[in-house]
């Protein structure tokens, strides 16, 4: 094996009696180099806008939510429960109230999620940082209820980050029978006061959708005393996330599910990495296509080297060795061609992250971010790697066998 590596390697750099030889050994080179290139840029920006997405919804979500495993709703006095907030690794627990309703403000309405929090929410989540307008994160004051809400809601509605009066919220009435003489007995109506800001989370689920307020008008609203949709929790810094998730659901059982942020979002990260998947399937097709310049080339060197294999026959060498030396030849192009395209990529990676070469838009801010996101998961480089050098070493086997079989027959 040693003589057949050596052999192979002086045949890759060693000028041939053909020079085309030589043009399409390079081609081949830079053909397995541009599409490993391709995929670890490709599959670092998919990361890049995962990572982006996540720590936009970081923001908003909570760490870990728990939430029943049947209906909609559970006690507040549930034992589990309890026994959860007391674990040591929770540092903050809120309990939430979440529902749809119908809100008017002006001749203007619009169906939209009630999400009622405790006071401790900035505690919880990063809104703070997330809030638009001259007021603060307020929920109530006094008997004065408060609403947040999402920045596309408010344009929607027209109220802008204050709005002047009272914003009228409808909810189905749970209680009593509906009363066809009067419809109005079948809703539950609620009002709310502007605390002057308005929240982005840059997500349309939530910015078009969701207002915030208290969790104890939100179960006046629904006919929810002493209920709740969801537990939110935040962990200490120490904490393992995987672990304590294991250990809450350990203790609640099958009586409710434990969330952590990506199974909170489960259907947008699953799209992303659906996508991400197709991405790499379709630059692997690619990469394939490239792979048959390394079948060329292989081709024309057995061809060229006819008289080098009778030689090395005459020496004594196995019709096994030779094989080798020609598959080796093949390995080794792609091997070549995988690290120039992982270290191209890898460098063009850092140079987008460091200077955002690649802009989102010509105007600055017209995005989330100005340049496209990168992330370079070195998981992804590794997997790239050995699918390279996977598919060029499978494109060589059987034409360098068949070939072989035909000089050496």
């Amino acid at each position: 094996m040693a003589v057949s590596l050596f052999i192979a390697r002086r045949y890759l750099f060693s000028k041939k009696s053909t020079n085309a030889i030589n043009v399409i050994s390079a081609i081949s080179v830079v053909g397995v180099a541009v599409a490993t290139m391709a995929l670890v840029i490709v599959l670092s920006v998919f990361n890049g806008f995962h990572d982006l997405v996540a720590s936009l919804f970081t923001a908003f979500d909570p760490q870990i939510e728990v939430v029943p495993a049947k209906g909609k709703d559970a006690p507040t006095d549930d034992p589990v429960l309890t026994q959860i907030k007391q674990l040591p690794e929770v540092d903050v627990a809120t309990e939430c109230v979440e529902d749809n309703a119908l809100v008017f403000y002006g001749d203007k309405q619009a169906m939209v999620t009630i999400k009622g929090v405790d006071n401790n929410f900035t505690q919880l989540t990063r809104i703070n940082d997330l809030l638009y307008g001259d007021g603060e994160f307020a929920l109530r004051a006094a008997n004065l209820q408060y609403g947040v809400l999402g920045i596309r809601l408010a344009q929607q509605l027209g109220t802008g980050a204050r709005w002047k009066g009272f914003m009228r919220v409808f909810a189905p009435n749970r209680e009593g029978q509906f009363d066809i003489s009067n419809p109005s007995s079948g809703f539950v109506v609620d009002s709310l006061l502007s605390p002057g800001v308005v929240f982005s989370v840059k997500q349309a689920k939530y910015d078009q959708r969701y207002i915030l307020t208290s969790v104890s008008f939100a179960r006046n609203l629904f006919g929810m005393q002493g209920m709740l949709t969801a537990l939110e929790l935040k962990l200490k810094p120490n904490a393992n996330t995987d672990e304590v998730k294991k250990k809450i659901q350990t203790i609640a059982g099958s009586k409710y599910k434990v969330l952590d942020r990506y199974e909170q979002q489960e259907d947008t990260f699953r799209i992303m990495n659906v996508e991400k998947a197709i991405a790499y399937i379709f630059l692997t097709f690619i990469l394939v296509v490239a792979c048959f310049n390394i079948v060329g080339s292989l081709s024309m060197l057995i061809i060229d080297k006819k008289t080098d294999v009778a030689t090395l026959r005459n020496l004594g060498a196995t019709d096994k060795q030779i094989v080798r030396i020609f598959l080796f030849e093949g390995r080794m192009i792609s091997a070549v061609g995988a690290l120039v395209g992982v270290g191209l990529g890898l460098l063009l990676c850092w140079l987008q992250q460091q200077y955002g070469l690649v802009s989102l838009g010509k105007s600055e801010g017209s995005f989330i971010v100005n340049a496209y996101p990168v992330s370079v998961h070195y998981t992804d480089v590794a997997w790239i790697f050995v699918t390279v050098i996977a598919v060029g070493w499978l494109s060589v086997w059987y034409p360098v066998r068949y070939l072989s079989r035909k000089l050496l027959g």
